[in-house]
């Protein structure tokens, strides 16, 4: 008869407990009296023990007597909890990490605000525009680049020159953009089918009737504002300065967020619309029998739209689906 025990101490056994469900798995059922003699212990301790067995769901009483629990079940459950545990561990350490970043930067905002330092650079042109958000994006992806453009003339020039690298940036998950424009200008050519790759990679816009100025917020460090409030990027050669100061991002931040609460969402629907229903209703924890109800479609439609999400979003499972979906802010 073996006499090793399993290395469950990981799992919060204690070695007297190891001994006693060995004990329980040779004699598979036993009572408290017998078990004692076997380990020649003493039941008062045994019995408390065994409760504990119990508790832990490795074993079960039943009449008097000790029956032991598969182990593959009984242990299985334990190790899943265990496994939901450190992932909590894991996801409230990567809230720390995150603090962290946020900890400098106000260390490194109140530095400079002492030392009176205020970093403003010139960029000149739009390849330089692309270059300088890029090359930010690329230290920490994807960065979140919030963007005003005010005037039809900086649209139709994204519509007809600059679409394609924008698009390919988002895609490539290096930024994550939320974008408010004027509404006439949708009806630009070309615009509308530029906007929808945009927005299929994940970036999100919204419309206004008027829109104060151009500016642009890159991350939390970084923005760019004309050299005249009130400006636009193509009167300006993409022409302007690339400010690195706390407070300016914060304000600017802030007069995005109010612009953005009052923005429109583009008065068409997307490509993926279907996809991203069930994804959100997926993520709330609703079966497919009940989205399929509440959207009025049949299981095998809803089955479909989980299928083309995935593979849209280059997932191996509605888990990962999701979880990219959020990423790229589809679900919000």
């Amino acid at each position: 008869m073996r006499t090793d025990t399993p290395p469950l101490e990981s799992l919060g056994f204690t070695s007297a407990q190891i001994s006693l469900y060995n004990a329980v798995l040779r004699l598979h059922r036993a009572t408290c009296a017998e078990l004692a003699d076997a380990l020649d212990g003493s039941p008062e301790r045994l019995s408390r023990e065994l409760a504990t067995l119990v508790k832990l769901g490795v074993v079960h009483e039943q009449g008097g007597e000790y029956l032991a629990r598969h182990p593959a079940t009984a242990l299985g459950h334990l190790l899943a909890d265990r496994l939901d545990r450190l992932a909590a561990e894991s996801r409230r350490i990567d809230t720390v990490v995150g603090s962290i970043r946020d900890l400098i930067h106000e260390y490194d905002a109140g530095r400079d605000y002492q030392a009176g330092r205020f970093s403003v650079d010139l960029v000149g042109g739009a390849d330089e525009l692309y270059e300088s958000v890029i090359g930010m994006a690329v230290q920490a992806p994807p960065l979140e680049l919030l963007s005003v453009i005010p005037d039809r003339r900086t649209m139709n020039d994204f519509a007809h020159r600059y679409a394609d690298q924008w698009i390919g940036a988002q895609r490539a998950g290096l930024l994550s953009t939320r974008n408010i424009i004027p509404v006439q200008t949708l009806e630009i050519p070309a615009l509308r089918e530029k906007l929808s790759q945009f927005q299929q990679a994940g970036a999100r816009v919204r419309t206004l009737d008027t829109v104060p100025s151009w500016f642009l917020i890159a991350g939390t460090d970084a923005a760019g504002v004309p050299a005249r409030w009130g400006g636009t990027l193509a009167e300006s050669a993409y022409n302007f300065h690339l400010v690195r100061t706390p407070v300016v991002v914060d304000a600017l931040r802030s007069l995005f967020d109010e612009l953005w609460a009052r923005a429109a969402p583009l008065p068409w629907p997307r490509r993926g619309d279907g996809m991203i229903q069930v994804l959100r209703l997926a993520a709330q924890g609703v079966s497919d029998e009940m989205i399929a109800r509440q959207l009025g479609v049949s299981v095998r439609t809803v089955r479909a739209r989980f299928a083309d999400a995935m593979a849209e979003l280059g997932a191996q499972s509605r888990f990962q689906a999701g979880a990219e979906a959020a990423r790229r802010g589809w679900l919000t």
